[in-house]
This record gives structure tokens, sequence and C-alpha cells, in this order.
């Protein structure tokens, strides 16, 4: 089968390599839709993502398809069924996994970073990784239940409520999920930065009352001229210093700074204690997306939530490498590798 195979820093192949064996607990699954996370640049560029990823490895990890065949143990699914794939793979035997907190999972398998992921023809998984998206459910938007899953768990911990005033920093496909999330949470006023102007413009479709542009307007102005007073929570979908320090100056007393944007490994941010203690404000972030991927498909098979709109470019997996040679795909939105 083919496959988009990582060796190394700014070294991905696709080439020809061996059909996955099926073990009696797993499902062999024909991806037919498997989008490119920043994650995987972050691995491409050198760096560490949710798991250290230790070249030959197929990446991959956002991906859906139909169950080509399964493993002689598999209950639940057979031949032909659509589904989308939990990349997140715990042991169920650490003491994370045994406490409620199994994303800190001690020996994680990662499809996708830790072993063979969906930038491939075909991908075995084991079957409890394995979700039904019906047949109402396209594949692109199968694809993207994972990082749904991820921005919920985000929103769960930031704590929007009925009636906040919200901002999001960075109009990229995370922050629009976010964007989107917070207002389903309730959210009376949501205020997005992103200096994109095309991603801005989308952001007002999606429910933003107020957009900005961080390199070219000022962005307290903005919010005195619109009598924002007071920020109830403050999402960074970046991962930048910069972006980060603004999550912490913006956000409002007792508020919540939720730092979702995946920061270089050695990125150092400048705190003083002085400034959380005169404004009572909690600094939180999130890890994957424990216990979440079903409620991403429910979110999206409800059509609540518009992930077709966050797709810009449909790429032939013979042609991945152009994505990430090229910054300019990253700068338009969500990638869908179609195998």
């Amino acid at each position: 089968m083919k496959a988009a195979v990582f060796l190394g820093k700014h070294n991905l192949e696709v080439q020809e390599v061996k059909m996955p064996e099926l073990k009696p607990d797993e499902v062999l699954v024909k991806v037919m839709a498997c989008g490119v996370c920043g994650t995987d640049i972050h691995i491409y560029e050198g760096d560490e993502g949710a798991a250290k990823c230790v070249p030959p490895t197929i990446l991959g990890h956002e991906f859906s398809g139909i169950v080509y065949e399964v493993g002689s143990g598999v209950k639940n699914f057979r031949p032909g069924d659509r589904v989308c794939v939990d990349p997140n793979d715990m042991c169920g035997g650490c003491y994370y996994c045994r406490n409620g907190k199994a994303h800190f999972c001690e020996n994680m398998i990662g499809i996708g970073t830790t072993v063979n992921g969906g930038f491939a023809e075909f991908c075995a998984v084991r079957e409890k990784q394995v979700y039904s998206i019906g047949d109402s459910l396209s594949f692109e938007a199968g694809a993207m239940a994972e990082p749904v899953a991820c921005c919920i768990h985000g929103m769960d911990l930031t704590g929007v409520k009925t009636g906040d005033t919200v901002m999001i920093i960075g109009g990229g496909t995370i922050g629009l999920i976010m964007l989107q999330l917070a207002k389903l949470s309730g959210a009376s006023t949501l205020i997005l930065t992103e200096p994109v102007r095309a991603k801005r413009e989308l952001a007002l479709k999606l429910g933003a009352d107020i957009v900005i542009d961080p390199m070219k307007q000022a962005i307290q102005e903005i919010l005195d001229n619109n009598g924002i007073r007071h920020i109830d929570a403050v999402v960074e979908c970046v991962g930048l210093k910069s972006t980060v320090l603004d999550a912490l100056k913006y956000v409002g007393r007792g508020g919540t700074a939720m730092l979702f944007g995946l920061t270089a490994p050695n990125c150092e941010v400048p705190l003083r204690p002085f400034d959380v203690f005169k404004k009572e404000y909690s600094i939180k972030a999130s890890f994957i997306n424990p216990y979440t991927q079903k409620r991403a498909v429910s979110l999206l098979q409800s059509g609540k939530i518009n992930i077709e709109a966050l797709i810009t470019d449909r790429i032939k997996l013979d042609d991945i490498q152009r994505v990430f040679r090229d910054g300019s795909f990253r700068s338009r939105g969500k990638v869908i590798i179609e195998p």
C-alpha cells in the first residue's frame, strides 16, 4: 500500500509499504480522509507533539474511512461500516488510567505519532478506538472528529457559561471550532483576533460579534469602543509567545486564560505573580481528547457546528509533501489528505 512515512526532520516520503497485519482485536480501516494537524507540522519541523515520534512512522491522526477487514475477536464492526478513529489508545492499567485521568496514560499509543497512522491507504487500529459515523456524516467531517474532540475537552476546562464574554485568539481551524463551541455554550459576546482577513470574515459568519486584526488595530481600543469592560475567558489557539502574553493580558478579573495552542517545547513566557494576584485569574491548558470522541461525533452529526467551512484544501496522498513544504496551505485553513 501507499503511505507517507516520516523519516526525520523535514523528511516525509510517499512510499510503498507492507499492508498491516491484523491482530484479533483490530479493525483495518480503508482511509478516506485524513486531516493535517499542527502536531504533524511540529513533528515534521523536528519538534515534539503530544508524544515523541520516532522515525520511520506513518503520520496522520485525524482520519476516517471504511472498515475493510476485522480481526477474529472484533464484535461491534463489520466490513463496510463508515467510521472515524480516536488516535489516543490508553493502556487501562497504569496509575492515571485507573484514576480517571487516562489521557495522561504512562503507556499511551498514539496512532499517527508513536505507531503508524492515517496518511496511508489503510490503517490497523484496535476496535475500542473506532467510532461509527453513520451514513449521513461525510468522511471529511468524520476526520475532523478528533480535533473537535480535543476542542470540546478544552472548552470543558475553560468553563464558558451562558452570558459570558469570550475572546478567541487565532482564527485557524482550532480557533474557529472554539468560537462555535463557545457560542453553543451560551457566550453572549464573541471576540476573535486574527490577522488574515478571510478568516475574520468567516468568523463573523460563524457567530463572532467582534473581529480584530491584531497586526493593524489596537485591541484595547476596539474593546473600549465596543463597551467591552470584562472578558470572562480567553482561548489562545496560536501557540506563540506573543499570543500567550495577549491571553494573560486581556483575560478579566476572575476569568480563565486557556492556553490551547501548541507552543514550541522551549517557549518560555514571563509571568508576574503580582498580576495574577491582582486579577485572580486562572491559567489552564488542555491535553488531547479524553472521553470526548463520541461527543464530537454526535455534535458533528447534529449539524450544530460547521466544519466543512473550515476545510480549504483537498490534496492527494501523492502530493502531501507540498502541504508540509508550503506554509500557505496552513495559513488558509484545514487541509484534508485523500489517499
